[in-house]
């Protein structure tokens, strides 16, 4: 796989650009939103929310379709892709800057065929882009900016532009094209080929590096990136990214490694205590723009919270931390009081801005919060480290800690019970005054994947704490995907009512496959698990790579195909679809599934050892492949009580299921018994001899 920060491209380019510009890119402070409605465009009959912000610019811009791209070769004008999402802050400066300007307009409307893209429709479109600005300038981000010949091949890309900067930009590059098309064409087409070579996976045939000592080596390269003062990887800015600390704090407790444990706590309840952290109506924002934690970029996006609810979840039964708890159940009130379909499904994001504002809605100054909570005040500002020294622009306060409560009562002549309900006043009054204000934009569409992972997050939460409103809420998100995003054996990645998105991406079958699973795990309702083995055969004859990978969509009408392997803020889809063959392997005894999982993840290992932190998901794989990893079989009348316990557990590299009827799957075959609910720990289909008790199973786990 070719690495993204390609020195030569990088070369190319500027050596492109110094032949056409040179100028400095400064972000400007977003203007008030423009009401009027002078001009429409062909985004009016759209209904992603970003799409239809742009419906009234004056420029002519489309959705991403062929008949575009096909309308730029007839007239043999340029293409100019534009993607952004509409919680993005600086897409909206963008574009009230640049894209509702008139003299901006007429040059793209004479001399280019415009596409406006939301990146949350077409992820596919997004990472084809994302990847050719990366070969181009070593860096990325939105909005993403692009101008390609009309074969969609790119010539140009950027972030933000000034207006002046875009249109410079504009005249430059279509001078360049007009007076030296095949100069042009020569480095379109050098991109273009990039861009295949960045989704090359070479296919592997052994797999003897599938060991701990290489799962070792990538922990211990990583080490050194750790911010053991403040949690998370060092760094001027700070991304929770929830399957890395999954991984960490699985790994810690199979090899019992004190320091991995420890780091992982710190960065947890750094991220608890921080303005990263929601800390009057809950929920996490996509990242802070500090390295402590502390200022947010305060947009909201669904699959930040899902994924938190289950790492928190599962952190709660590791260190009993009573925050830990507290943000589960604080996130969960605030998607479904705030972010929830009326039928069950959840919304994408929360934007950013309000009034023209990036976090106006979240932001506090001292005199209301003396207005608000009186003689409270003095105690709520010891809390949340309102002082002078960290107050934000304008006078503005984010709500942020640094101390937990034990230490906090210790220092303060308060006791827990009375500093856990005046925690429980203030957030009420300033839920109450907040909720006063203009909010935010919500991004209403419905996302297949995110609300998949929403309902994994869930099911652990179901298991660590046992409340079946989390498993009934699960459910409820899950009959609302197949109602609306699944018909004819086909998911669709993007549903709102009226929408004409048609589009289903690995991403979305992998998300849910997952998502069926950690159902049947749970529920031990078998349609499930059959659920998720019919979309596994739709991967694997739609998605299927030479490569033993799966391609990110199932059409050829991009410039390249998508083989994306990389974990991020969401872990890949092929680390998912890894995960679910294996451990569908492990339920079904299907010993081809097995085989392509360790396929996909020999492939990965040297990614593994090198840069762990991009290849959590990975890890987590090979930490099950390389370690002993047992199936926990728990069959007989009594078997949902037991599972429940088990799974209360979390026990790590241990796929827990379990059987109250007569089963003719193989991890239950020939052991139900009507007298007896009995539990079979096995190891690669070898068991030990069955036990009664939740504590037996778990010695025998521990002593295999």
């Amino acid at each position: 796989m070719t690495s993204l920060r390609s020195g030569s491209f990088q070369i190319v380019w500027s050596a492109l650009m110094l032949f056409l510009f040179s100028c400095k890119e400064t972000p400007k402070m977003q203007q008030p939103e423009q009401t009027s409605h002078k001009f429409t465009n062909a985004l009016a009959g759209e209904t992603s929310p970003y799409l239809l912000q742009h419906a009234h610019n004056p420029v002519n811009w489309q959705p991403w379709s062929q008949g575009a791209l096909e309308q730029a070769k007839q007239e043999n004008k340029l293409v100019l892709v534009s993607i952004g999402y509409s919680s993005c802050h600086w897409c909206h400066v963008m574009e009230e800057e640049t894209f509702e300007d008139e003299g901006v307009a007429k040059i793209m409307n004479a001399n280019f065929i415009s596409i406006k893209v939301d990146r949350e429709e077409r992820p596919d479109i997004d990472h084809i882009y994302m990847t050719a600005l990366q070969l181009m300038t070593g860096n990325g981000g939105w909005p993403l900016n692009v101008i390609t010949l009309p074969n969609g091949k790119p010539l140009y890309g950027g972030t933000y532009h000034t207006k002046e900067q875009w249109t410079q930009v504009l005249t430059k590059i279509g001078e360049l094209y007009i007076k030296n098309p095949a100069k042009a064409e020569e480095y379109a087409a050098m991109v273009a080929e990039g861009i295949a070579q960045a989704n090359l996976v070479e296919p592997v045939s052994d797999y003897e590096t599938l060991t701990k000592e290489n799962l070792q080596s990538g922990v211990a390269n990583w080490r050194p990136l750790w911010d053991l003062e403040a949690g998370g990887d060092q760094g001027p800015q700070k991304f929770m990214i929830p399957t890395n600390l999954d991984f960490l704090l699985n790994y810690a407790l199979l090899t019992n490694n004190p320091e991995v444990k420890a780091h992982v706590k710190q960065t947890l309840d750094q991220i608890v205590m921080g303005g990263v952290y929601d800390q009057v109506a809950g929920g996490l924002y996509r990242y802070s723009t500090d390295a402590k934690w502390h200022i947010p970029h305060f947009e909201k996006m669904l699959y930040d919270n899902a994924q938190a609810i289950g790492l928190f979840s599962r952190a709660y039964a590791v260190f009993k931390e009573p925050a830990y708890k507290e943000l589960v159940m604080e996130t969960l009130a605030f998607l479904e009081r705030e972010m929830q379909h009326e039928q069950g499904g959840f919304y994408a994001a929360i934007d950013a801005d309000s009034e023209g504002e990036e976090g106006k809605f979240y932001l506090w100054k001292e005199s209301e919060l003396q207005a608000i909570l009186g003689k409270d005040f003095e105690l709520f500002a010891t809390y949340y480290d309102i002082a002078p020294e960290t107050v934000w622009e304008n006078d503005n306060y984010v709500l942020h800690r640094i101390t937990n409560d034990t230490d906090f009562v210790k220092r303060n002549e308060i006791t827990k019970e009375a500093l856990v309900k005046a925690k429980v006043r203030w957030k009420k009054q300033l839920l109450e005054a907040r909720n006063k204000r203009i909010r935010p934009r919500i991004d209403d569409k419905i996302i297949t994947s995110w609300n998949a992972m929403l309902i994994s997050g869930l099911v652990e939460a179901y298991k660590v704490f046992g409340d079946e409103t989390f498993l009934e809420n699960a459910e409820t998100i899950f009959s609302f995907l197949i109602n609306t995003s699944y018909n004819g054996g086909i998911l669709v990645h993007s549903y709102k009512e009226g929408s004409k998105r048609k589009e289903g991406f690995l991403e979305d079958y992998a998300f849910l496959i997952q998502a069926s699973l950690d159902l049947y795990t749970v529920s031990m309702k078998v349609d499930y698990l059959d659920f998720s083995q019919k979309l596994i055969k739709k991967v694997q004859t739609q998605f299927a790579d030479p490569s033993g990978m799966y391609r990110y969509t199932d059409s050829d009408d991009l410039i390249a195909k998508i083989i994306k392997t990389d974990d991020g803020v969401l872990p890949s889809p092929n680390s998912v679809m890894a995960h679910n063959l294996f451990r569908s392997g492990h339920l079904m005894y299907d010993l081809k599934m097995i085989e392509s999982a360790k396929k996909m993840l020999s492939a990965m290992v040297p990614f593994i050892m090198r840069s762990a932190p991009s290849y959590g998901h990975w890890a987590k794989l090979l930490m099950h492949e390389s370690h002993p990893f047992f199936e926990v079989a728990v069959v007989g009348s009594n078997a949902g009580q037991l599972t429940k316990e088990l799974h209360q557990q979390q026990p790590p590299n241990t796929l827990i299921v379990g059987s109250d009827v007569d089963s003719g799957l193989p991890l239950f075959e020939d052991r139900y018994f009507e007298d007896g609910t009995f539990i079979y720990v096995c190891q690669n289909s070898s068991c030990k001899l069955p036990v009664e008790t939740v504590e037996k199973a778990l010695k025998q786990i521990k002593e295999f």
